[in-house]
């Protein structure tokens, strides 16, 4: 597995890709991300836009109804009820006709201008499987900040991952890549751990972060610094137990 997966996709390079959006109660931000997305990105049907609706009780669904015929590749996709962003982040890929995904967070906190810049860097360097978006200067609260450095340091030290930002929602993945890794809630934080671990090469791209304008935070410090150690040990326990076999060969092919 870990050497069929080795090598880059060049018909991913050329051909459709997929941007997955989670959603949870982002009423009042859906639509103007669909609007600024689309501005940015006018090309389409050069990819399609997966939002998957993670169990809102607000007016998140109805908001994207209403527009959902403005935008070519538009597709809604609902969970029943709220199983998480990592969960979410499957669905969509599970249902995505891309190549590669596109990650963004629905609070329209990562800036869209970034996405053709994930897509520069991948063809920059062929050999890259995952380009993950780091946060330049936070714009949050200091408690954040200060839970999210210490929070990476930890995770850095344990998994050298080589990742100040992991948290960060904006990435750029191979979809055959990330369906083939090992699920688990709150997955999507240690995409970089898990790439490095099966010897794939990843980028960290320094990218803009904006301040939520709209809803509410889904995470606690508290709650997330729990959660997160808990999934720490499970993963560098998961490490340990990978064994890389390098390049698969065959004998005997033509």
């Amino acid at each position: 597995m870990c050497g069929a997966l080795a090598g880059p996709s060049a018909q991913g390079r050329s051909g459709l890709f997929s941007i997955l959006i989670p959603l949870m109660n982002e009423q009042d931000n859906v639509q103007p991300l669909l609007a600024e997305i689309y501005a940015t990105l006018p090309d389409a049907p050069s990819f399609e836009l997966l939002l998957v609706d993670d169990g809102s009780t607000d007016e998140t669904v109805a908001r994207v109804r209403e527009v959902q015929g403005l935008y070519p590749g538009l597709r809604l996709i609902r969970h029943q009820w709220r199983a998480g962003k990592s969960a979410a982040l499957r669905t969509g890929a599970l249902a995505a006709r891309g190549e590669w995904l596109v990650t963004i967070d629905g609070d329209r906190q990562n800036d869209p201008a970034d996405i053709p810049r994930l897509l520069a860097e991948r063809d920059r360097q062929p050999d890259l499987v995952l380009v993950a978006g780091n946060r330049r200067r936070r714009d949050d609260t200091l408690a954040k900040r200060l839970t999210s450095r210490l929070g990476n340091g930890i995770r850095r030290a344990f998994l050298r991952d080589a990742c100040p930002d992991t948290a960060c929602g904006l990435k750029l993945i191979r979809r055959d890549l990330f369906l083939a890794l090992p699920f688990f809630d709150s997955q999507h934080r240690f995409l970089p751990a898990l790439v490095k671990g099966r010897g794939l090469a990843y980028a960290n791209l320094a990218i803009n972060d904006r301040a939520r304008v709209a809803g509410r935070s889904k995470y606690t410090n508290l709650g997330r610094a729990a959660v997160g150690l808990f999934d720490l040990l499970g993963v560098v326990w998961l490490l340990r137990r990978t064994s890389v076999p390098g390049a698969v060969t065959e004998d005997g092919q033509a």
